[in-house]
């Protein structure tokens, strides 16, 4: 069968190759440039704990040795004083002047000064790291893989399909005709792919501008991430000119200002903000430091209209542009091929899913759309510049920890989607019982007794193709599981696993958060919750895994099942 076509060699696309290659689907990368990315210290991202554990599976490399985890998170605003005047209630000291009786009346200042937020980053902190690096440690592990072809100094020209599959053709050196059986555009903003199929990409443009900065220089907080707004030393705009500082290995920090308005960055202008943003951190004094890289990052909020034509679909910046407010755009596009590499690889192995495939839009273009949709009504409370809400006591906290949600990836800004609402999602049973995770929802990382008896993550044994059934059952994790795999409801549960209509594996866990003894958790390729079963319920488990895969049935459940 012919490979899936890639277009686009950046993060995204590599990953979609890598994570189709674990599951057996050959792929082909077109990549419009020589091989090689550009080494750019102030091009970073930052990775919550979901999508930064899908590039260690996928590359294999830890990348905590190439990145920086957060040890803590700093938020520092300009000092507010709150004077309170209370006055007595009506009817009281009516005999002295100007005893009325009212409500409390509240007056804000502002003085100079910084008041810290909070340091703490509630679970595993995200990893920040230089995008050329994450680039790098993707090519190097394409480089090893037998399945992943890259196709260099080509550039998408031409697309054509058909119901049984796609044709590409590249201009460059080498002009060529591609056949695949899909063809997925990771290839940004600016998609051929996107344009070729006509597809809409709406939005506004330009909701935020940011000066950017990489240097070395020593600061005061060691390792942990900083937001500061409304610095002292600054008062121009309605942000007060907002500041972020990320920390990067070897002493490097990524510095980003909010920039007001459309003005231009002059070089100039950037070592003023620099200096003056080094000063006010370090008492006053310029600390020595060494400028690295510059650049202005212009964040727009766009989402395409289809992320399904036929046999071709739309990836991460091809199909969504979003970054307002401290959120990442490249963790959405790597959900994005974590979402869909599992339902190309069961189409390109089994035949047609179509519900399963036409679920990809579905799931990912509502999570996307409900990010945006939060950053869009945040936007007039954090940027809106003061008002009354800014009298509000605690309004100054509320909008930190709005912002903190989208630097940490948390919260309805950062947080990864959900999928409850799916097509996939399984008709409600009475044997459904509640756990600490909602259905459709990522599970959580616990350790598991793997079928060969090794305890591994959790997290560990997704992005293989199969499904996941976990058994909760307290006290397996002292015995080793010759000592129990043939006790109980483990013959039971194992037969009922082998029957289901796509192939899965079984882990017994010790604990999961929520859950009660005996509890049976079905968990999709991807990481996403199917469904809790309170006890092996085979008929349960397999009608909720057949609603996983669309609705259809394999040869091997059909043979089973009769």
């Amino acid at each position: 069968m012919d490979p899936v076509i890639i277009v686009g060699a950046g993060p995204v696309g590599l990953s979609l190759a890598l994570a189709l290659a674990r599951q057996e689907v050959p792929s082909v990368v077109l990549d419009e440039g020589p091989g090689k990315d550009e080494q750019r210290p102030a091009r970073t991202v930052v990775l919550p704990e979901d999508t930064a554990a899908l590039m260690e599976r996928l590359t294999g490399v830890p990348l905590g040795e190439y990145g920086l985890r957060w040890t803590g998170w700093r938020s520092m605003r300009r000092k507010q004083v709150i004077r309170e005047v209370a006055f007595e209630p009506p009817g009281a000291g009516q005999d002295r002047p100007g005893g009325y009786g009212s409500t409390v009346e509240r007056a804000v200042e502002d003085r100079e000064g910084t008041a810290e937020g909070p340091r703490t980053v509630e679970g595993p902190p995200p990893l920040h790291i230089a995008q050329h690096v994450l680039t790098g440690a993707l090519r190097e592990a394409i480089a090893g893989e037998r399945l992943v072809k890259v196709a260099v100094e080509s550039r998408l020209d031409l697309l054509e399909q058909e119901p049984s599959g796609v044709t590409a053709h590249t201009r460059g050196p080498n002009a060529i005709w591609w056949r695949g059986s899909h063809l997925v555009g990771c290839d940004g903003p600016r998609s051929t792919v996107r344009k070729l199929l006509d597809i809409r990409f709406p939005g506004r443009t330009a909701v935020e501008r940011h000066a950017v900065a990489a240097l070395r220089a020593e600061l005061p907080w060691a390792g942990e991430a900083l937001l500061h707004r409304m610095p002292p030393w600054r008062t121009s705009g309605p942000s007060g000119g907002e500041v972020t500082a990320r920390p990067l290995p070897d002493g490097v920090w990524r510095l980003d200002w909010l920039l007001p308005g459309k003005d231009l960055v002059t070089p100039e202008l950037l070592v003023a903000r620099i200096r003056e943003t080094l000063a006010g951190w370090n008492g006053g004094t310029t600390p020595a430091y060494d400028l690295l890289d510059t650049g202005v990052h212009i964040v727009h909020h766009r989402l395409a209209r289809r992320w399904r034509s036929g046999r071709v679909f739309l990836a991460g910046d091809s199909a969504h542009l979003l970054g307002a407010l401290g959120t990442q755009g490249l963790d959405e596009g790597l959900r994005d091929i974590d979402n869909l590499a599992w339902k190309l690889a069961l189409a390109w192995h089994h035949g047609p899913h179509e519900a399963l495939l036409d679920s990809y839009q579905g799931e990912r273009r509502t999570a996307v759309a409900a990010r945006l949709r939060a950053a869009d009504q945040a936007l007039p409370l954090l940027r809106g510049g003061g008002g009354l809400r800014s009298y509000v006591p605690g309004s100054a906290r509320g909008q930190e920890a709005l912002l903190a949600d989208g630097h940490l990836g948390r919260g309805p800004l950062g947080a990864p989607g959900a999928y409850g609402a799916s097509t996939l999602a399984p008709a409600p049973t009475e044997a459904a019982v509640p756990v600490g995770t909602e259905p459709g929802a990522p599970v959580l990382d616990v350790r598991v007794t793997a079928e060969d008896g090794s305890f591994v993550r959790l997290r560990d044994r997704l992005g293989r193709g199969s499904l996941l059934v976990v058994l909760v059952a307290p006290g397996t994790g002292v015995w080793e599981r010759k000592h129990w795999v043939s006790a109980g409801i483990m013959p039971r549960l194992a037969a009922a696993v082998t029957a289901l209509p796509h192939p899965a594996e079984l882990l017994v866990a010790e604990s999961y958060p929520g859950a009660a003894a005996h509890t049976v958790l079905l968990i999709r390729p991807d990481g996403h919750l199917v469904t809790a079963l309170g006890g092996v319920r085979p008929a349960d488990l397999y009608q909720a895994a057949e609603a996983a895969l669309g609705g259809q049935s394999t040869a091997k459940a059909a043979a089973s099942a009769g």
